[in-house]
């Protein structure tokens, strides 16, 4: 069935003869524009696939832009790493090389002359070797030291009024003996022979007028102490002193009970009653245990009162 032109008078197309007559109208407008287009374009350059050889692919090349940015990082780095290198070789010259090694030769040459000996070259550097030549006969030196020790307070006390015995004369001066009268002295300062009764030291001089005789006070004082004990002491009466600057006490033990008028506080002067001779206490017969204390220490009373009692 043909395809004719339609006109008023005829029946209508249908759809797909549109189409087809629609198709078939702008054929020939399509290809003259064809021609014209190719007509237009100008001949094209060989193509690359062309010029390559067969079987080889092309390289990649990246073409960078003809102006470069500067860099400023590397020339500073360098310096930088340079001048740490020529630090730390420094450092390990300074700590390995010897101090002497950078002074002048000639800083020497005054002490090198005056080392030098008969003999020996200047040249050489060397110094002689000194040495000491010791006699067969000479005898050695021992060695003296020191010895040393402790000695307490007491200790020296004891050594400047040691024991001493004997009989003594009576004095009338600021410090006095305890009986204005010679008596007899039965045991004195210090340590005791075995088997003697009493403690292993004495700490005083017992004498022994008699029981029931007078004891009175060796020099001006104030009671500090007044207790009448059935053991050690006794009654006793214990006395502070002050003399020419010198402080001491006086102690006097052994008497008979109720004998004594002290009492602590009391103020007495050098020559003063200070009780009877009595038995009581730890004692071996009725005497007068009289003790001289220096600082609260025990001295020995016959030596401190022949240095000390005078007229």
């Amino acid at each position: 069935m043909s395809l004719r032109e339609p006109d008023s008078a005829a029946t209508p197309l249908t759809r797909r003869q549109t189409r087809e007559l629609e198709s078939r109208t702008a054929e020939p407008a399509k290809r003259a524009s064809v021609l014209t287009q190719r007509a237009s374009v100008p001949a094209k350059r060989p193509s690359v696939a062309a010029k390559r050889p067969s079987g080889k692919r092309p390289s990649l090349r990246i073409t960078r832009p003809l102006t470069k940015a500067k860099r400023s990082g590397p020339a500073p780095r360098k310096i930088l790493s340079f001048g740490a290198m020529l630090f730390a070789g420094a450092l390990l010259v300074g700590m390995s090389v010897p101090a002497n090694a950078f002074m002048p030769t000639n800083s020497f040459s005054a002490d090198a002359s005056t080392l030098a000996t008969s003999g020996s070259s200047a040249s050489s550097g060397k110094v002689p070797v000194q040495s000491v030549e010791v006699s067969a006969q000479a005898a050695p030196v021992s060695v003296l030291r020191d010895e040393y020790g402790v000695t307490s307070y007491a200790e020296l006390l004891r050594a400047q009024y040691g024991s001493q015995g004997g009989s003594f004369t009576a004095t009338t001066g600021a410090i006095r003996w305890p009986f204005p009268y010679t008596v007899p002295i039965t045991d004195g300062f210090g340590n005791r022979p075995s088997g003697t009764s009493g403690t292993s030291h004495h700490n005083g001089v017992d004498f022994t007028p008699g029981a029931g005789t007078p004891i009175y006070a060796v020099a001006d004082g104030v009671v500090t102490t007044h207790s009448d004990d059935a053991y050690g002491y006794g009654n006793h009466v214990i006395l502070s002193h002050t003399v020419n600057g010198e402080a001491f006490d006086s102690v006097y033990a052994h008497m008979q009970t109720g004998t004594s008028p002290l009492k602590a506080g009391d103020v007495v002067k050098v020559g003063d009653f200070i009780g009877l001779v009595g038995d009581t206490g730890d004692s071996y017969g009725a005497h007068l245990h009289l003790e001289i204390r220096i600082g609260g220490i025990p001295v020995d009373p016959f030596a401190w009162l022949q240095a000390h009692a005078t007229n």
